[in-house]
């Protein structure tokens, strides 16, 4: 069978999704990257690979997240996408009539416009940890309370206090200070996920024209009280997929498989896991952009070389 390879490369978190020519996943892996994304990535395909016990061949291999291209030039890549593009696709594939993708994953926070199955609109939110996967996982470690069940706590209040999500920092003071006057826990939880909601619809979500179908995506949409925060804010139903945690990984894969790469996929194989690489770089001198060039090798062969403006050093 033929199969395609996505591998979406976060600054938190690696996920790497498996699909089949009609864009179902036939295995997944989903790492923290630990700040070793070559590592990871690695571990992942290893993972991947005693995942997948059908009979299969890979015909292709997408990536994208902020490591897309050391991602890309590790396993050999037949498509490089941004995540804007790569969770627009695999959004569209689970519910084809998207008009609206909601997407918080470890470290930023998207909002994608679909209109009749085309981006119309996004933006990013990169800049505030605030309403981002690693400030919820910072708050339940301080609460004691396992991220996993952060939702399903933050269900059970029955007073939920107002809490300042503006900015990480006074939502972390405001947090305490609730905790000091004797507000539950619950509560405080519940007020968290109102607070990130308002402080996503009010920045990332700014001007946009949030319509329905809405998709909830990356792994913050995991807890259950972040999606009843945003249905209740929107007055809509929010759509959380199955595989909402990998939705990066397979858009990319399916991006690949578009490609149709020919004649051949580039992909290198499965034992790639096994290389060991070594990232560096140097500072071009070559004009006054004075670019910082990035190179992966593998023992004395360069692999790939990016980041200079005029393509000099690229290959």
């Amino acid at each position: 069978m033929s199969l395609y390879l996505g591998i979406d490369v976060g600054s938190v978190s690696t996920d790497v999704a498996l699909i089949d020519p009609r864009n179902g996943l036939v295995a997944g892996a989903y790492l923290m990257t630990r700040g070793q994304p070559i590592r990871v990535v690695q571990e992942a395909l290893d993972e991947i690979a005693a995942a997948a016990t059908v009979p299969h061949e890979i015909s292709g291999v997408g990536t994208t997240g902020s490591g897309r291209h050391l991602a890309a030039a590790i396993v050999g890549a037949d498509a490089v996408k941004n995540e804007i593009t790569a969770h627009a696709v695999a959004a569209l594939a689970r519910v084809p009539d998207a008009r609206t993708v909601i997407e918080i994953g470890g470290q930023d926070s998207k909002i994608i416009i679909l209109r009749d199955g085309v981006v119309v609109d996004f933006a990013m939110n990169s800049v505030c940890a605030a309403g981002t996967g690693s400030f919820l996982d910072r708050q339940a470690s301080r609460l004691g309370i396992p991220i996993e069940e952060f939702g399903t706590i933050a269900l059970r209040s029955k007073n939920p206090v107002r809490i300042a999500g503006r900015c990480a920092v006074f939502a972390e003071s405001d947090m305490i200070h609730k905790q000091q006057v004797g507000h539950t826990v619950e509560d405080i939880v519940w007020g968290l996920c109102q607070a990130l909601v308002r402080n996503y619809l009010n920045n990332v979500g700014k001007g946009k024209e949030i319509r329905p179908p809405v998709v909830f995506q990356g792994g913050v949409a995991a807890n259950a009280g972040m999606k009843k925060a945003f249905e209740e804010a929107l007055g809509m139903e929010v759509i959380v997929p199955g595989e909402h945690k990998l939705m990066g990984a397979i858009g990319a894969a399916i991006l690949a498989r578009e490609a149709r790469p020919k004649p051949a996929t580039s992909f290198k194989g499965f034992d790639v896991a096994r290389q060991r690489f070594v990232s560096g770089g140097f500072e071009c001198s070559g004009c006054s952009n004075m670019c910082e060039v990035t190179e992966i090798r593998s023992g004395d062969s360069l692999v790939a070389r990016w980041g200079g403006r005029c393509g000099k050093w690229s290959s």
